[in-house]
């Protein structure tokens, strides 16, 4: 049994194993053949961070594999009461096969799994969004865009920032990360990663300097600047990423043919510009599906692991 809590815990050939999974069963079901992989399996769906993609995506990929999905808000189960995570994980994971939890500390979701006896996905924590980045992925194979791969990350030192660490450094590629003085990645994520660099090769900048991260890259990525839980936050954090907006000039500096990529929620004039936005929807809204389909190549591979 396997849980997928960070891309730290997977090879690059299983990354790129279950993103093949995924576009697989994406390709059939573009050609109106629905895979039914997970016929009678339930996923229990655990959120104490709301969402719009990570729900939609779980609950119609659950669906279309032939299984079911249970939307679980914290409020709705004694998790939210204060029954302890360990004894939610051995009651949960007895009567459903697989588990989906999207929460704030990555501690919270790590106790759940030490202590589940089904495989527990990463649907999001303050750490990781390890999800994210198999639909990121899988949308650059999709544009061709993997060879000599150069992604410049620009905006908050946050949970996407510490995916892409993790995915650059286990698959191999370039990648230049940009933030603002004070909000700098996690310091011991940033050692794992470099640590995995020197094994695949793979090459990590980090700098405050956008245009720098820029330079000469095919693909360009941020994230919002305030995330779920820091809205308290939200003046004085505008004010700390002033120059970080990725718009038409900053666009400018990558290669001609560079993509844009954005996880959603985007907010325009912040983090990215409209024009800049509108210009990618196409690039970020394949993104976007992608989530559904990356996750169910993960749900699926996942399950062949226990047989």
């Amino acid at each position: 049994m396997r849980h997928f809590l960070t891309l730290r815990d997977y090879s690059k050939e299983e990354i790129l194993e279950i993103i093949e999974v995924g576009l697989d069963i994406k390709a059939r079901l573009k050609n109106g053949i629905y895979d039914k992989e997970l016929e009678n399996r339930t996923l229990a769906m655990i959120f104490e961070k709301s969402s719009t993609r990570t729900r939609v995506s779980f609950e119609t990929g659950m669906y279309q594999l032939g299984g079911h999905a249970l939307f679980l808000s914290s409020k709705d189960i004694q998790l939210g009461r204060g029954e302890p995570i360990k004894d939610t994980a051995r009651v949960v994971s007895r009567m459903c096969d697989m588990v989906m939890i999207r929460t704030f500390g990555h501690d919270r979701l790590e106790e759940f799994a030490d202590y589940s006896n089904v495989p527990v996905i990463n649907g999001l924590t303050d750490l990781y969004h390890p999800v994210q980045l198999l639909a990121d992925y899988m949308t650059l194979k999709e544009l061709g865009k993997t060879e000599n791969l150069k992604v410049a990350y620009v905006g908050d030192g946050n949970n996407m920032t510490h995916s892409w660490l993790m995915l650059a450094s286990k698959l191999g590629f370039e990648l230049r990360i940009a933030t603002p003085k004070g909000y700098e990645v996690n310091a011991k994520v940033l050692e794992d990663a470099l640590g995995f660099a020197k094994e695949s090769g793979a090459e990590i900048i980090v700098t405050d300097d956008p245009k720098e991260a820029v330079k000469d890259v095919n693909v360009v990525t941020t994230d919002t600047w305030v995330s779920m839980g820091q809205e308290d936050e939200k003046e004085r954090r505008l004010k700390d990423f002033e120059g970080f907006i990725v718009d038409e000039k900053l666009m400018s500096y990558a290669q001609k043919d560079a993509v844009f990529l954005h996880c959603l929620p985007a907010y325009r004039g912040y983090e990215v510009s409209e024009n800049v936005f509108e210009a990618h929807a196409d690039e970020i809204f394949t993104e976007a599906e992608n989530r559904l389909h990356a996750q169910k190549g993960l749900m699926v591979w996942l399950s062949q692991q226990e047989r």
